[in-house]
């Protein structure tokens, strides 16, 4: 009886394995964006422009969006530069605060189309992350991190819509962070607009499935881009030491894994075994790009609440500590 338990553990775990190394090792027919015209914000750095340039190596018209014109000057050089065919392919930059107006992001996208042609892929990666405790957070960065992080992606993918449903065919990604999967000491505001952007990313998709239009919403870690490193400015040391269990990763490798995914049509994008585990265990009611994803999910999920709830044990300790260190320091001055 013994024997013939072990054996069926066994062929559970191989059948697991197949299953894993087939969802992430093999994608199946991605759709081409040769020729045709994508739209990347916060693409004038980090993610942003990692994914133009990705763009631009599969024969893609580029158009990045950001404020600061002499960053946009620097990336569409490099952008211009990873071209597949430089003497087809345009490369544009359009300087634009997407978070603050609704009718001039409407107006320039509308105008940008003209000029370049439909937005067949909108890549939304602009974001901000202000740290800090909720009473140690102020009202204008909170508002800061919705209008860039939140408004900023909803405004954008607002304004493409319509024509995306009118042409059939589109593909919309909202760059959102693993911290849209778990609430992180330090991260209340900025938090709270990640977790935004995965209501928006399921409302989204289940609206526009029926018009051929995918949505993918990328969870990256934390990302060794120039954003990030003003984000360990304002990290509270409880952040830091979280943070620090996950690890640092390239934004090219990010890009990429969006990119491919999105071109795959599937609804997350993760690096890492960390962001795998946190899909696993946040999936509920999210889009499933197949049925293999489906029993992967179903298979899993048990096994790896019981691996998270060692993971919140852990962060609770790194809290009570500091807090210890802190009351220690204080009774010594």
């Amino acid at each position: 009886m013994a024997i013939t338990f072990s054996i069926i553990l066994l062929i559970v775990a191989l059948l697991i394995i197949v299953l894993l190394a087939r969802h992430y090792f093999w994608r199946g027919r991605l759709r081409s964006v040769n020729n045709k015209h994508v739209v990347v914000t916060g693409g004038s750095s980090g993610i942003g422009k990692c994914v133009a340039i990705a763009a631009a190596r599969y024969g893609a018209h580029v158009t990045i969006i950001a404020r600061d014109v002499l960053k946009l000057e620097a990336a569409r050089h490099e952008i211009v530069h990873a071209c597949k065919n430089k003497d087809i392919q345009k490369v544009e930059y359009l300087s634009l605060d997407i978070g603050k107006n609704y009718e001039a992001v409407e107006e320039a996208l509308s105008d940008l189309e003209r000029t370049m042609g439909p937005i067949y892929m909108l890549v939304n990666c602009a974001g901000t992350a202000i740290c800090g405790k909720i009473e140690d957070t102020t009202v204008a960065d909170l508002k800061k991190m919705i209008d860039i992080n939140f408004m900023g992606s909803y405004y954008c993918t607002k304004a493409v819509v319509q024509r995306m449903k009118a042409s059939q065919e589109g593909i919309i990604v909202l760059t959102s962070s693993q911290a849209a999967l778990l609430g992180i000491y330090g991260y209340s505001a900025y938090c709270s607009t990640k977790f935004a952007l995965r209501g928006l990313a399921e409302s989204i998709s289940m609206e526009l499935a029926p018009y051929n239009i995918s949505v993918t919403l990328s969870l990256p870690p934390d990302t060794d881009t120039p954003g990030f490193a003003i984000e360990e400015l304002s990290k509270p040391l409880e952040t830091k030491l979280i943070s620090e269990t996950g690890g640092l990763v390239s934004p090219e490798v990010v890009a990429n894994k969006l990119f491919k995914d999105a071109l795959a049509g599937k609804f997350f994008s993760t690096v890492g075994m960390e962001g795998f585990v946190l899909t696993v265990l946040c999936c509920g009611m999210s889009p499933f790009s197949s049925i293999i994803e489906l029993i992967i999910q179903s298979t899993l999920i048990g096994l790896f609440r019981l691996v998270s709830a060692c993971y919140l044990v852990h962060f609770r300790r790194i809290i009570q500590n500091c807090m210890k260190t802190r009351d220690n320091n204080k009774k010594s001055e």
